[in-house]
């Protein structure tokens, strides 16, 4: 049996029941179990955050500047185990995975400098003998929510903010990638957050994200992931005055002018549509190619995708990960459309 990976809540590892969290490249393996909150235990990481609000929004930039700082080096001398953790649960191929890991660190070590850097403005007034002075202070709660596609960058991009600027955290990431979240988050509070300042919640966007949603103590939302639950997050803030940001996905397309270097073209396009599995964001779906260039265009593209190297994201070898058939690779244009723009 898998050991159980408990979800955090108050600095306490709590948690009972929970899923496998399964190899895409090999089904066969478990890479770890992981705990599913309830409704209850939301509550209680969102209470356990608006509790520790307070002490942390008025901590010093010192400890917070450590504290993000010590998480960015570990992080960085880890990158090979957790780029592995990462492409065994996700898909993609191990140097992105280890890429991304990298930028992880990078973006904790900034928001370290970011701390040090913490500043307001003194305006002159119109009005003799009055001074205008603009402080920037944190808002509160920050819920998180996070998608499968980057499972250590796009939580690390959030939390780390969050956490520099004085406000505490429930994250909930994507129930099919806990794990890479779980390490930061284990990273964090080894690293010295006080408790309750950091809560993961791991379960169903159902359960979890919607007691989240419900909840008037969170100040502001994070989401990234579909426009529908995007929609949904939006209204569920408007109705209750929480500041919400959202990144929600979209259908991209790649345009190709008759003046494009070929080669360039082509490498651009099959990598926005096929590597990082295909998961992207700004992942290209459409191709739009003049005429004058699209004939050349479409053999190169088919030459390109018919010698893509798929299979298992840890194997060396391996161009992308397994989300795509590699007998379906046969048929070039069935994954992306191709549309001839005469003019």
């Amino acid at each position: 049996m898998a050991e159980l990976h408990k979800n955090l809540i108050n600095g306490e590892w709590v948690g009972s029941d929970g899923i496998e969290n399964i190899n895409p490249s090999n089904t066969a393996e478990i890479v770890g179990l992981y705990a599913r909150a309830t409704a209850e235990e939301t509550k209680q990481a969102i209470a356990a955050a608006k509790a520790a609000f307070p002490a942390w929004s008025r901590s010093g930039i010192l400890e917070r500047h450590a504290i993000l700082s010590k998480t960015s080096q570990e992080i960085l001398a880890r990158k090979a185990e957790l780029g592995e953790l990462l492409s065994r649960e996700e898909g993609k191929t191990l140097p992105e995975g280890i890429g991304e890991v990298t930028r992880a660190a990078q973006i904790f070590d900034f928001f370290a400098g970011e701390v040090l850097r913490l500043a307001g403005e003194v305006l002159p007034s119109v009005r003799p003998g009055v001074g205008v002075e603009i402080t920037r202070e944190p808002i509160g709660v920050i819920g998180i929510i996070t998608p499968w596609n980057f499972p250590i960058a796009i939580p690390t991009w959030k939390m780390a903010p969050a956490l520099a600027y004085g406000n505490t955290v429930v994250i909930k990431p994507a129930d099919l990638v806990p794990g890479s979240t779980w390490a930061i988050v284990d990273i964090l509070v080894r690293a010295g957050l006080p408790k309750g300042v950091l809560n993961l919640v791991m379960g169903k966007g159902s359960v979890v994200g919607q007691t989240m949603l419900d909840s008037k103590d969170v100040n502001a939302i994070s989401f990234t992931g579909s426009v529908g639950t995007g929609k949904r997050v939006a209204a569920a803030s408007i109705e209750v005055g929480r500041k919400f940001q959202l990144e929600m996905g979209g259908k991209n397309p790649t345009v190709v002018l008759d003046d494009a270097d070929l080669k360039v073209a082509v490498e651009t396009v099959a990598q926005s549509a096929f590597f990082s599995t295909g998961q992207r964001c700004t992942a290209s779906s459409r191709v739009i190619v003049t005429e004058g260039i699209h004939d050349k265009f479409v053999d190169a593209l088919a030459e390109r995708t018919r010698n893509l190297r798929v299979g298992d994201a840890l194997d060396k070898n391996t161009e992308i990960g397994p989300v795509v058939d590699p007998s379906q690779l046969k048929q070039d244009t069935d994954y992306i459309a191709i549309g001839k723009a005469e003019g």
